[in-house]
């Protein structure tokens, strides 16, 4: 039976520690999936151009990082539309691990509904052929953690957007 993995905190690094759950079970010669919310453009990231040459199946449903949009329709919107296919993807059964990269900010921001999400979640983990889920992002509801049965909390301590005043860099961020 799969699992759910939930990684949150305010630290850097979430997106990193389920993307490398992803090269440990393409290492295993396991279908992976990827299904990032909020986050949009990821062709340029490093980490997309690597795990599809290897295989991962990467898909972006958002229009970037909500605090710079006017309106949130068009993100709810392609929030949805990635919350859909997520749920191909569990009834196809084709995945033997998917990561939904950013879910918690689609909850936060009402975006998608928290309690059917995790309704769904909870439903599906007793399918014998459910995957392992790795969630990421700030946050984390106390009904996400109660739902997970691995939670990591990324603390941040220091970062070098303040330390040293630089922005996204390529290798670290993308």
């Amino acid at each position: 039976m799969g699992i759910i993995m939930s990684i949150t905190g305010n630290g850097k690094g979430k997106t990193t520690a389920a993307l490398g759950c992803c090269v440990r079970a393409l290492g295993h010669d396991k279908k992976v999936a990827v299904i990032q919310f909020i986050k949009h453009d990821v062709e340029n990231y490093g980490e997309y151009k690597c795990l599809s040459k290897l295989g991962c199946t990467w898909k972006s449903f958002g229009e970037g990082f909500t605090w710079k949009q006017e309106t949130l329709g068009p993100t709810k919107e392609k929030c949805n539309n990635g919350w859909n296919f997520f749920k191909e993807c569990i009834e196809e059964g084709e995945y033997d691990l998917i990561v939904l990269d950013e879910l918690t900010y689609t909850f936060q921001y009402d975006l998608l509904d928290e309690e059917e999400v995790l309704s769904y979640l909870k439903e599906k983990k007793r399918d014998p052929n459910f995957p392992m889920i790795v969630i990421t992002g700030r946050g984390a509801s106390d009904e996400l953690i109660d739902a997970s049965d691995t939670v990591s909390r990324i603390e941040n301590v220091k970062h070098h957007y303040r330390t040293l005043g630089q922005s996204a860099s390529e290798m670290i961020e993308y």
